[in-house]
């Protein structure tokens, strides 16, 4: 799509996602907790401390994200609306449900444009009726995260979990294969939930 054919109300959120880089690359990087919840540069380094990825990992993350969005801005309003971003050590997590196999492989090609891009992880959903039942697919990833939380066997902060059409999807990193396998045990435990599919990377673990 050329660039002049995005309708007019993109700008402002194009212009949004630009100040989210924009202070990314001013040191002001915010780092996603739990759900993806963004924090302050201050916070930041508290939340690092926690996580497995290092703040400089957290910052790139975050801006590896942000350039996404704005290359999904550009490709058209409905590649904003309709596909998710999660990013993990470079990994790109690709989730949501486009009408047709086009808009699809437009979204990756998209996403592997963008630099420090290590991997692009495709599970966006091609559907007919394009329709997603936003409420019960955000009630599924609250009850999943508040789970993570109050399981003290679980970092919590090390996952990112996206929910479309029932299905979950999970990114981060696992302590140990026990630790994932409690966290995928916690999202099948999820009523509405029909199939949950992990790109978790567990820590250390021979590749």
């Amino acid at each position: 799509m050329n660039k002049k054919d995005i309708p007019y109300r993109s700008l402002g959120l194009r212009l949004c996602v630009l100040g989210m880089l924009l202070a990314v690359a001013s040191g002001c990087a915010s780092a996603a907790v739990g759900a993806g919840a963004a924090v302050g540069a201050g916070a930041a380094v508290g939340v690092a401390a926690f996580e497995e990825r290092d703040l400089k990992t957290v910052a790139q993350d975050t801006a590896t994200a942000a350039k996404v969005r704005l290359k999904m801005v550009d490709a058209g309003e409905k590649y904003v609306t309709n596909i998710g971003i999660e990013v993990f050590e470079g990994r790109v997590l690709l989730t949501g449900a486009v009408p047709d196999e086009s808009m699809r492989v437009v979204a990756i090609r998209e996403a592997w444009e963008v630099e420090g891009v290590k991997d692009v992880l495709n599970e966006i959903q091609v559907s007919d009726a394009g329709f997603v039942d936003m409420a019960k697919d955000s009630w599924v990833t609250a009850q999943l995260t508040s789970k993570l939380t109050l399981d003290r066997s679980i970092h919590a902060i090390n996952y990112a979990i996206e929910t479309v059409n029932g299905t979950i999807y999970l990114i981060g990193i696992a302590l140990d294969q026990g630790e994932l396998d409690r966290v995928i045990a916690h999202a099948r435990s999820i009523g509405y939930a029909r199939r949950v599919i992990s790109h978790v990377r567990v820590k250390d673990a021979a590749s």
